[in-house]
């Protein structure tokens, strides 16, 4: 195998739990309509654990079917790098359970915190050690039970959210899915827009904090739509010239499943027709991490990407980070 030879996406795997939160579940428990969250989110439902059920089962069973997408065994693997909003604990990280779940007992396991744009960060950093050398094969998951952080008493944010989880596996494989680049940025001078305020060592639990809601998700949804618009059009424009592309040559976008408006004003200030840039949303509502790989692997079934075409990733999310790359299928 050369030396020259790029990472590539060798195995997909997807997971979401059986139990589905509709609109219509939401008109029981908070002022708000099935039509209202349609229009201005693009959301029908979303999928729910059960009690009992945490974001390492999720992530678990979404690498197992990745594993064997990829035809690899738990010791093929070298490194588990899981990107999660949702840990199972804060301390020790939820790649240490994943590699636990599934017996991956030769690979280091870290975890990586970049909200919505984690999963281009995780992959980013296991690109980059395939790339290297160090390692051989790479697990890289997004994970999110964001139930379990949504306020079921603000309409403004129970609507949005949903569980699930992705995984990918990472080779150099000159025959499977090529990462050409990827790209990250932030600015932490806009993360309160998006945060959970509650539990780390700035505002740790008390009584205090959990009467006044802390622990739960909390954004300023027009700050942000319009933060994620201008950056993601950005970022898509210099990520494309950077590799020598115009718009017409990617076949497909795969963005971060937040909010359709977002979605469809993004692809109209890009000038591209909708019908480039793949949309779940309506069935999954915005899984943070999870959502690309989940949507990959979705893209996939669906023949929606051929082999040799040109696909870029894109998210935005809490920190505020966002990322992107591309991959030649």
């Amino acid at each position: 195998m050369q030396q020259n030879q790029r990472a590539s996406i060798t195995g997909i795997g997807s997971y979401l739990p059986n139990k589905i939160l509709t609109n219509y579940d939401l008109e029981k428990l908070v002022e708000t309509s099935n039509d209202w969250i349609v229009q201005r989110t693009g959301i029908k439902e979303r999928h729910i654990v059960e009690n009992g059920i945490i974001t390492s089962d999720l992530a678990t069973q979404a690498s197992i079917y990745a594993m064997e997408d990829a035809g690899v065994s738990p010791q093929d693997l070298d490194m588990i790098i899981t990107s999660t909003i949702t840990p199972d604990h804060i301390f020790p990280s939820t790649s240490c359970y994943i590699q636990q779940k599934l017996g991956a007992t030769r690979a280091g396991a870290f975890d990586i915190l970049a909200a919505c744009a984690g999963f281009i960060y995780a992959l980013a950093v296991g690109e980059s050690f395939i790339n290297s050398g160090a390692i051989k094969t790479a697990l890289v998951v997004g994970a999110e039970c964001l139930s379990k952080i949504t306020d079921y008493t603000d309409r403004s944010t129970c609507v949005l959210f949903g569980d699930g989880a992705g995984a990918v596996i990472i080779q150099k494989n000159p025959t499977k899915h090529e990462i050409l680049s990827t790209r990250l940025a932030a600015d932490g001078s806009q993360a309160d827009v998006l945060i959970m305020p509650g539990g780390g060592a700035r505002n740790p639990a008390s009584l205090e904090s959990i009467q006044q809601r802390a622990h739960y998700i909390q954004f300023r949804g027009k700050e942000v739509f319009k933060l994620a618009i201008n950056n993601i059009t950005n970022l898509i424009l210099e990520t494309a010239d950077e590799n020598g592309l115009k718009l017409a040559d990617i076949d497909l976008i795969i963005p971060h499943q937040s909010n359709l408006r977002i979605i469809e004003a993004t692809m109209e200030k890009l000038g591209l027709p909708m019908e480039k840039a793949f949309v779940n949303i309506d069935k999954y509502g915005n899984t943070s991490s999870a959502s690309i790989p989940i949507a990959i692997n979705e893209a996939r079934k669906e023949g929606r990407i051929k082999k040799g075409d040109i696909v870029m990733l894109v998210a935005f999310g809490g920190g505020l980070t966002w990322g992107s790359s591309i991959i030649r299928w």
